[in-house]
């Protein structure tokens, strides 16, 4: 049975550990060994992820089966470079481990995210996706987001071809 709530510091080890392994088997051989790690360590180390969840900036929403991390999403203040409304907030992840794809995790967290932009009065949120994640692209489409511009996406020192979105809240 998945269980929803918003991540507490204790949380920190196991979420940045699915972390670690969702982002790792997904996108893990698109990179050089050095390159991962320092994305892994500066993403997901105890300054990146686990850092953030004490930070009233950052709203961080777990899905658990028992004890188990199985997903997450965060939303905060937009980092894109760019002229960005007050209002706008990013979803920076949409996590779901492997073996809850397709059991209904990503659309709740998905559903909760844009309840909370909405609730705290944000008019769009934004966020980036890797251009060959076509599952990813799909899924925020059917949600409503469309491509409005391109970001470089750094991990280590290479840089990955990302779409910025957008929904209109």
């Amino acid at each position: 049975m998945i269980a929803y709530r918003n991540a507490v510091p204790a949380d920190g080890p196991a979420l940045a550990a699915m972390a670690t392994q969702s982002f790792t088997e997904t996108f893990g051989t698109l990179y050089r060994p050095q390159d991962l790690a320092t994305f892994l360590d500066e993403a997901f180390g105890e300054n990146g992820l686990p850092a953030q969840i004490g930070d009233p900036s950052y709203t961080i929403r777990l899905a658990t089966d028992g004890a188990a991390v199985v997903g997450f999403a965060k939303i905060g203040p937009v980092a894109f470079p760019g002229d960005w409304p007050g209002t706008a907030v990013e979803l920076y992840q949409l996590y779901v481990r492997a073996d809850q794809h397709g059991a209904g995790v990503g659309p709740a967290l998905m559903d909760w995210a844009i309840d909370a932009a909405q609730a705290d009065g944000r008019t769009e949120m934004i966020l980036s996706v890797y251009v060959d994640n076509a599952r990813a692209i799909r899924f925020y489409q059917r949600y409503g987001f469309v491509e409005i511009g391109r970001y470089v996406f750094m991990v280590g020192e290479q840089p990955d071809d990302d779409r910025i979105m957008r929904l209109v809240l």
